[in-house]
């Protein structure tokens, strides 16, 4: 850990929380608002770090005093990480762990800093008891809350915070950030940086996951054979992608509608195109080339809304066999 150097595309961001850190003046509240893998809780330590760092000024976080490594291995005395066992952020959950505990002043460091993950997941109930606090802070404390959305926040609480929204990375420097630190294939890293919505975190994820290779290679066999697979086969393939019959460690069926989608949206761009540089999948180029040969626009659009009604059809709680069903079979551009 050695400053901001190595956050990818949040510039205006990492030079606000700089220039916090710098002047010593850090606001009392932040939140920190972006996808899962978007990098708010690397933010956020960074920023904790460097706002306890006895290292020279411009280099906070400096990496290597007391400070900085003790904020790397989770073990600073005035870094608080509120933690959660329910679905939600409990009001017992704040109070125990930041209203009364916020009263006692930072062990070491200038600051007293608390980290609230899932943010977005307190209760009512819970963010009225950190307004309290939040409406009339110690001077040393800072609360940062991480969440994926601020629509369940109260307006008072979004009223007394500094928002800070992670911007979605272009799917090129995470490519390349890949290709570099985790050394896989151009190809792959553009499927995972394709696949990864801008979130770094979450493309980092899947290079990394055995789980993500299985299911790509799985929805590849199923969009390159589909045309050749019976009912058997059809029913087969049901029962491999049902969430509830897949075991614990399979990928939710969500990343299979995004593998079908991608597939076919690289089928419909070579098909306008004939361009093998605009696709993803790029070392399946043969079977995408057969495929535009063989298709209409008309039925990869129609492919494309059908795999779109799909999510919408299992997030509306129709039965996943019969909803999937119906995509296999329009997957056969019936």
């Amino acid at each position: 850990m050695h400053g901001f150097d190595d956050i990818l595309g949040q510039k205006t961001i990492v030079e606000h929380l700089k220039t916090a850190i710098a002047q010593n003046r850090p606001s009392h509240a932040y939140i920190f608002c972006g996808d899962e893998g978007s990098g708010k809780k690397l933010l956020a330590n960074r920023f904790a770090a460097g706002l306890l760092c006895d290292g020279p000024v411009d280099e906070r976080p400096c990496g290597s005093c007391i400070p900085c490594i003790q904020t790397s291995s989770g073990n600073h005395p005035d870094i608080i990480y509120v933690t959660h066992e329910k679905k939600n952020i409990t009001v017992g959950d704040i109070r125990t762990q930041v209203v009364q505990d916020i009263a006692i002043k930072p062990y070491s460091g200038q600051f007293k800093i608390y980290i609230i993950d899932d943010a977005d997941r307190m209760n009512e109930e819970a963010q009225n008891a950190l307004l309290k606090t939040l409406e009339e802070p110690p001077e040393y404390a800072v609360i940062l809350l991480l969440a994926k959305n601020t629509g369940s926040f109260l307006q008072t609480i979004l009223s007394r915070c500094v928002m800070l929204r992670l911007i979605p990375l272009d799917n090129d420097i995470i490519k390349d950030y890949l290709i570099k630190r985790l050394e896989i294939p151009d190809y792959y890293a553009k499927l995972c940086a394709a696949f990864s919505n801008g979130c770094i975190g979450r493309a980092i994820r899947y290079a990394s996951s055995d789980q993500f290779s299985a299911a790509k290679d799985r929805a590849l066999r199923i969009v390159k054979n589909i045309n050749r697979m019976s009912q058997a086969d059809i029913a087969n393939e049901l029962t491999q992608l049902n969430p509830s019959k897949a075991g614990e460690d399979a990928l939710p069926f969500d990343d299979y509608l995004d593998l079908f989608g991608i597939w076919f949206h690289d089928v419909l761009i070579f098909k306008a195109t004939a361009d093998a540089n605009k696709v993803i999948f790029l070392s399946e180029i043969s079977d995408i080339r057969a495929q535009a040969a063989a298709m209409s626009y008309e039925t990869l659009s129609g492919i494309i809304e059908a795999i779109d009604r799909t999510r919408q059809r299992l997030n509306a709680n129709v039965y996943f066999d019969v909803a999937v069903e119906l995509l296999l079979i329009k997957l056969k551009g019936k």
